[in-house]
């Protein structure tokens, strides 16, 4: 048996190679960037209106005038207009082309135009207000994005704003999912009673699509020739094999003992963690091989707290090490570390962890309250309000 972090060691020596591969903008949110984003022009492209008003000279301000006559209406999407007496003014919208003679702008709120002639309410004005300058974000070539980063919203707003219509993203290795056991079946079939619907291996396929990857899913029955016959199979085809089930010690737990009988060496079996103890892990010429404890949270905890992460430094990114607080005493006598499930809330921008066990693995009921786990080291029972440890979210908000 190995500890929790000699087996985060252990996995974290055998890494991805992510291909590049170009996708389309809508599909790219969730993905890592492999290209750095530099910009095809000035960031604005133009002295842009920042607020709608009116445009001035401002040292027809500083030499007194207060009243000025509306030349004209400068439109977002129009081509630059001109002023053609300093003393007058335009109307303009928010995201027009400041007009040629003009460098400020008065909102309309602090002005009363009656008859085309804008009448100041303010004397406080400063030169350029009101403004967002030609280039203040960004020059030509400029680089916006560099290769590593994760393209959420504000990254997809920065790549269509110069021109990209897709991205070179990184990709990860083709993953084959694989649920194991008699006692279940799919999701749209009618279980008899002494069945259950496969729901280890949807779970395990939606955190993927959220790195932006793609699963296929298997099922293979309790039967030692089934299991051999067809593991050989996928882990010759599949770079990255995740199991889930038939790793404990009962009499139907096959295997590890099948993995190891086509040539998958086994790393690892067991961690001395609670849920997830007989976490097995192993590699074989093509393949990385996880196997995880079939009952549903341990599923979830394995994957979160080891695969997750893995995955992401594959791609180039480093996880944040997240920590939240105890908001109540807790107390865990196994020696063993405690994966505690809890809800959060954040309050004087501190993460509070209100603990939400359940009634063991194998029941994920309670699953919809609960935000993640908590990280109780082995070393100690008794866990005090207002102590921090590591936290391993399992939601995106």
């Amino acid at each position: 048996m190995v500890t929790v972090s000699e087996a985060e060691a252990l996995i974290g020596k055998y890494r991805i190679r992510p291909e590049k591969i170009t996708v389309p903008l809508d599909e790219a949110p969730g993905r890592v960037l492999a290209e750095s984003i530099k910009t095809d022009r000035d960031m604005p492209p133009f002295d842009r209106v920042a607020m709608d008003g009116i445009a001035i000279a401002f040292d027809s301000f500083e030499e007194g005038w207060r009243d000025f006559r509306v030349e004209a209406l400068q439109q977002a999407g129009q081509p630059r207009t001109t002023l053609k007496d300093p003393h007058n003014c335009i109307e303009v919208m928010t995201g027009a082309m400041l007009p040629i003679g003009c460098d400020t702008v008065i909102r309309y709120e602090d002005v009363s135009i009656i008859n085309k002639i804008a009448r100041m309410k303010i004397e406080n004005i400063t030169r350029g207000q009101s403004i967002h300058h030609r280039a203040h974000d960004a020059k030509r070539n400029d680089t916006i994005l560099n290769a590593g980063s994760r393209l959420a919203v504000p990254e997809i707003t920065l790549l269509a704003s110069v021109g990209r219509r897709d991205a070179v993203v990184f990709d990860l290795p083709r993953i084959a999912i694989v649920s194991t056991g008699n006692e279940l079946v799919d999701i749209p079939d009618s279980p008899l009673p002494h069945q259950i619907r496969r729901s280890n291996s949807y779970t395990i396929k939606a955190a993927i699509a959220q790195l932006g990857g793609t699963s296929s899913l298997f099922h293979i029955a309790d039967d030692r020739n089934l299991l051999e016959r067809d593991l050989a199979k996928i882990i010759n085809e599949y770079p990255v094999v995740i199991l889930t089930g038939g790793v404990s010690k009962g009499k139907f737990d096959l295997v590890p003992a099948s993995l190891e009988q086509v040539g998958v060496e086994k790393i690892f079996h067991e961690v001395s963690q609670k849920p997830g103890k007989p976490f097995w892990f192993g590699v074989s010429k093509k393949a990385i091989v996880f196997a995880l404890p079939g009952n549903p949270v341990s599923t979830l905890l394995c994957f979160y707290r080891y695969i997750m992460p893995w995955l992401w430094q594959g791609l180039g990114i480093s996880p944040a090490v997240e920590s939240a607080i105890l908001d109540e005493d807790y107390s865990f006598p196994a020696d063993l570390t405690c994966f505690l499930e809890v809800k959060t809330k954040v309050e004087s921008g501190k993460r509070l962890a209100t603990p939400r066990p359940g009634g063991g693995s194998g029941n994920f009921v309670n699953l919809h309250e609960v935000d993640g786990f908590l990280e109780l080291p082995k070393d100690k029972t008794g866990f005090k309000a207002g102590e921090s440890y590591r936290y391993f979210p399992i939601r995106n908000d």
